[in-house]
């Protein structure tokens, strides 16, 4: 009974993810200069949810869920780095290697500021600095692809770092 219940759900999940993909490709695409206020509004999210985490997993940053996996404090500072990496790559200006972080008001001040910076970056570029060819971990790319490879990592990161939290008895702000 578990499998039929189990493929049944996988159907349903397969019709409504191809029926979503067909309306979005029927819809006109949006103007670029939406874009980037679209990604420096996610930025912004990121941004409250790891600098929220930040706050409630203090006095955990060093626990991990098993040996060799990144720890809080390495996925708040891994997260950092990506920001400056980022910022670096669309503003054409080199970014500096960050310092490891383990306090939490550091850390917290380290998220925050690194979103805003990145925010900066996405907000100055134009529709065609967009579509400018980059390469970041040996791949090619846009600037806007970048952007969005990494966020997506990044987000990627946000749900294990809230896995991480309620691992640990701790709710993320935002849900409470």
């Amino acid at each position: 009974m578990n499998k039929i219940t189990i493929r049944y759900a996988a159907c349903a999940l397969t019709i409504a993810a191809a029926l979503i993909t067909s309306q979005l490709q029927a819809q006109p695409a949006a103007p670029q200069a939406g874009t980037q206020a679209a990604l420096a509004k996610d930025a912004g999210t990121l941004s409250d949810k790891f600098v929220g985490l930040a706050r409630v997993m203090a006095g955990k940053y060093d626990w991990r869920p098993g040996q060799g996996v990144r720890s809080v404090a390495e996925v708040f500072n891994l997260i950092v780095s990506e920001n400056g990496m980022l910022a670096g790559l669309l503003s054409g200006q080199a970014a500096s290697k960050a310092a490891t972080i383990t306090e939490p008001a550091q850390m917290q001040e380290a998220l925050r500021t690194s979103y805003a910076s990145l925010q900066k970056a996405i907000s100055g570029l134009s529709d065609s600095d967009l579509k400018i060819p980059v390469k970041m971990f040996g791949m090619d790319m846009t600037k806007q692809g970048a952007v969005t490879f990494l966020f997506s990592d990044q987000h990627e990161h946000l749900g294990q770092s809230i896995a991480y939290a309620r691992t640990n008895g701790v709710v993320p702000p935002w849900s409470k």
